[in-house]
């Protein structure tokens, strides 16, 4: 049996795979960014009362696996985390200290797919996405 959540009058399973990149596909997520940029975006899913249950951080790229309550859409979560995100990372990573929106870190757009029956795939597709990247890009280079 699933691993339903509860809300004071409703029992809820709403997982989604979640995909978005830097501006302009930047490789801008290594280093002591990419340490911590996974405790940054977990700790702002709990503060929408969202689980993060999956996650990579690839070099241009993050998947992530999360689990959203149904009085949240998917589109203000991903919004907050992503907007709350470039913040914290402005003022820890690029010396940006007051007044400053981050506007300048995450691309606009972002995937959003439901996860239903085939959850174990998904997860299963997000651990192993930096190995099939570079599979491909070992492919393309005898190309």
């Amino acid at each position: 049996m699933k691993d339903y959540k509860s809300l004071k009058h409703s029992k809820w399973y709403c997982k989604y795979h979640v995909v978005w990149i830097p501006k302009y596909r930047k490789k801008v997520i290594y280093g002591q960014l990419r340490r911590e940029l996974g405790s940054i975006l977990h700790g702002l899913a709990k503060q929408k009362e969202c689980e993060i249950e999956e996650g990579h951080l690839m070099t241009d790229h993050v998947h992530m696996l999360i689990s959203i309550p149904p009085k949240f859409a998917v589109a203000q979560v991903v919004g907050f985390i992503k907007g709350k995100s470039a913040i914290q990372i402005a003022r820890q990573f690029c010396g940006k200290k007051r007044n400053y929106n981050g506007e300048k870190f995450w691309a606009r757009g972002y995937f959003a797919s439901t996860v239903g029956i085939d959850e174990q795939t998904v997860r299963a597709y997000i651990r192993h996405q930096e190995k099939e990247d570079q599979r491909c890009e070992q492919m393309n280079l005898f190309d």
